[in-house]
């Protein structure tokens, strides 16, 4: 009888697993991590890293870049006051920007510690941000792709001079943001959206990449694409992610889009294998730019730090070289100087 009782119990208990798992969305697995959208690319499993093979190659690399990649903080400084009245873009670093929209001032993936990793480990940036954290304009909405710890910079959260800042992240994140003291904090699934204001939406999107901060964590923490709705304007803020068929659907429901923020770096890492799926190409990021039917494209994650093994200059040149492959102009791909400030009309007019 008890055997039967506990065959009756497991059976009731698997079909209520199945059951949920149908209701759940494709990306939600059963033991409670991410995937990848549909039709993403899939990871070569006979692909075997060795940090050994990479740190070789890495040495290689020379940090050579020209003077002017990185404008004098002094002059930052007096550019955001310059212009904190306006609209405005402006790259901080990395895949770091403010980005002002009306009374709302926006940071993306602050990142301001020397190194990209726990506690004093990671690669170590080249560039230094713009200006230093305690520097930064008061903001007012935070958004965060992904856990990685070139996105996810843990001291930037703990050390943030405003934490009243409405904090936006994909699921599972808020626990660092929540003991570093932000109240505002809002995890979004894919496709989930929230009205900051009247002029001002924010929505989730799927993108083809990961997530992990320790040796047991894979994909434990969701990552997510953001697309900035303000008046009649669309702005495509992208999570590191590589090319994949999602980009067509979500050009399909959500383009035209009037600018798009694309990773260009952090894809080459030969002799071990070709490139990373989670990373575009710049010609893979101008393709998915195209397919979201994007008018302008500001490349991003390139010129700071060393992830991977290409050239550090080369992500700009390969952007700019092959932009009317993908149906843009030179003048519609957007690089920016680390630390240049942009009004926003005039980058969309």
């Amino acid at each position: 009888m008890s055997r039967l009782l506990i065959f009756l119990i497991f059976i009731l208990n698997y079909n209520s697993l199945i059951i949920a798992m149908e209701k759940k969305p494709y990306h939600h697995l059963p033991d409670g991590t991410f995937r990848n959208p549909e039709g993403s690319p899939k990871r070569d499993e006979n692909i075997k890293w060795s940090f050994r093979a990479f740190n070789k190659e890495k040495k290689k690399i020379k940090i050579e870049y020209p003077k002017d990649h990185v404008i004098n903080s002094s002059q930052v400084l007096k550019e955001l006051e310059k212009h904190s009245y306006e609209d405005y873009v402006a790259w901080i670093g990395h895949a770091t920007f403010l980005i002002k929209l009306g009374d709302t001032t926006i940071i993306t993936d602050p990142l301001f510690s020397k190194n990209s990793g726990p506690l004093i480990f990671g690669p170590k940036r080249y560039a230094d941000s713009a200006i230093r954290l305690n520097e930064l304009p008061k903001t007012d909405l935070f958004l965060l792709t992904h856990n990685h710890y070139d996105h996810l910079d843990y001291s930037a959260i703990r050390d943030f001079p405003y934490k009243k800042s409405k904090v936006i992240i994909p699921l599972k994140l808020s626990k660092y943001f929540t003991r570093n003291g932000f109240k505002d904090v809002n995890e979004l699934d894919w496709y989930e959206e929230i009205k900051v204001n009247d002029d001002l939406k924010v929505t989730l999107l799927p993108a083809v990449h990961w997530s992990k901060r320790t040796l047991t964590d894979t994909n434990k923490t969701l990552w997510g694409n953001f697309l900035i709705e303000y008046k009649d304007k669309k702005i495509f803020f992208a999570c590191d992610t590589g090319y994949g068929d999602i980009y067509k659907l979500l050009g399909n429901k959500y383009g035209p889009i009037d600018l798009t923020f694309i990773n260009i770096g952090a894809y080459n890492f030969k002799p071990m294998f070709d490139r990373s799926i989670y990373h575009a190409t710049p010609e893979e990021a101008l393709n998915i730019a195209q397919d979201l039917n994007s008018k302008k494209v500001i490349g991003m994650h390139w010129g700071t730090i060393v992830l991977s093994l290409e050239p550090i200059m080369e992500p700009p040149i390969r952007f700019k070289d092959n932009a009317q492959k993908y149906g843009f102009t030179k003048e519609n791909t957007i690089l920016f100087k680390i630390g240049q400030i942009s009004k926003l009309n005039k980058i969309l007019n």
